[in-house]
């Protein structure tokens, strides 16, 4: 049973999983987080998530530090490294990107752009020697997810991927009593995600630089879920596509989606994501009960139950590792520190496109698509 009141939250939790049964990619054993030294970090992209949830976080931090910025608009970045205490050295722009190789401040880059410029921003800080922490989705393709892989493995260079759930404490508790068999055998699973994007001119709505509508940038929460919930990696999918190509939203890209997901223990999933329509839920249900969540990946308020309904509400006891970001910043530190793996790395981004590539498919041709293992 895991301690949940003592440092090192996350990686203590991930590890209780591991020993239950979850997939080994996807969570790290319990390693003690090393004191005193903070690697920094460059943040690449100046936008609502790189300025307004990550750059905030870095205070909460144990082992991560802010020593750089990379923005396209040299007066916000100005004003930021003035708020933040980034040195004018620490300040580039995309031109000059290349030369984070010549500050030794910088350990890592953590990739905040539109999914079009991932996998260019993500390589080439690999060539200037940077690990990387990049956004999800990770790329547009699986071929370009590949690219960053060989990129950062060439170069020597960790990569991970921002999958901030697997450090929120809602879903950390979640997936230790699915795996202890507080529900018994597992059945099915759903999960819904979705918000109402108004803003026909918004990046997420242009395929060039989203590679897709919902399913990529919200309906791979629910699709994530449905591998670290059930610890497995589905072998079919199934899926139906239900967009208004009048409406301006959606020219380019997919309003609505949804798709089966067949499991090898024979568990079904059932996911979806939309544009013009808020939600976000998960529910696992076994032959003794269910696991709830609602919201189940919000930023905050986060809801759990566990029982025959919701009768019995849980909330993980408080501690230091509460803060999923800086969890996230953390670990990734850690993992540099100490030569490990990410329990998020670039491996279990590239599933994720994979997966969401035979969705597409499926959608296309109306038909189930098998996965490869």
């Amino acid at each position: 049973m895991v301690d949940l009141n003592r440092r090192g939250l996350v990686l203590a939790a991930g590890g209780a999983m591991a020993a239950a049964g979850i997939g080994a990619s996807s969570w790290a054993a319990p390693v003690a987080a090393p004191s005193g030294r903070k690697l920094g970090y460059a943040i690449v992209g100046l936008g609502s998530y790189g300025l307004g949830v990550i750059i905030p976080q870095f205070k909460h931090c144990q082992n991560s530090r802010l020593v750089a910025l990379v923005s396209g608009d040299p007066a916000k970045a100005q004003r930021v490294a003035a708020e933040y205490g980034v040195p004018e050295r620490g300040i580039y722009n995309y031109q000059n990107y290349d030369g984070i190789r010549d500050n030794p401040d910088i350990d890592i880059v953590y990739v905040c752009l539109p999914v079009s410029m991932h996998a260019e921003y993500t390589i080439r800080a690999a060539k200037a020697g940077k690990h990387v922490l990049c956004e999800k989705p990770m790329a547009p393709s699986s071929a370009d997810c590949e690219a960053m892989i060989a990129a950062c493995k060439q170069a020597g260079k960790k990569l991970m991927i921002g999958y901030r759930c697997h450090f929120e404490p809602y879903n950390l508790e979640a997936i230790r009593r699915a795996r202890v068999g507080e529900i018994g055998k597992l059945r099915y699973f759903r999960s819904e995600h979705g918000f109402t994007a108004n803003n026909p001119s918004a990046w997420r709505l242009k395929k060039a630089m989203s590679g897709g509508g919902s399913l990529m940038d919200i309906g791979i929460y629910a699709l994530n879920a449905a591998r670290y919930m059930t610890g497995e990696e589905p072998n079919a999918v199934y899926a139906t596509e239900r967009t208004d190509r009048s409406d301006p939203r959606f020219r380019e890209v997919e309003d609505m989606i949804e798709f089966e997901l067949e499991f090898p223990s024979g568990v079904l999933g059932s996911c979806m994501s939309m544009y013009s329509a808020n939600q976000n839920h998960i529910l696992l249900m076994g032959d003794k009960g269910r696991i709830e969540l609602e919201p189940g990946t919000g930023y905050r308020g986060n809801r759990l139950w566990v029982g025959n309904g919701r009768e019995n509400e849980i909330t993980p006891p408080p501690g230091p590792g509460a803060n999923q970001w800086a969890g996230q910043l953390d670990h990734m530190a850690q993992c540099v520190l100490q030569d490990r793996q990410p329990i998020v790395p670039g491996e279990e981004g590239l599933r994720d496109i994979r997966i969401i590539e035979a969705v597409y498919q499926s959608a296309r041709e109306k038909r189930r698509i098998a996965l490869r293992a």
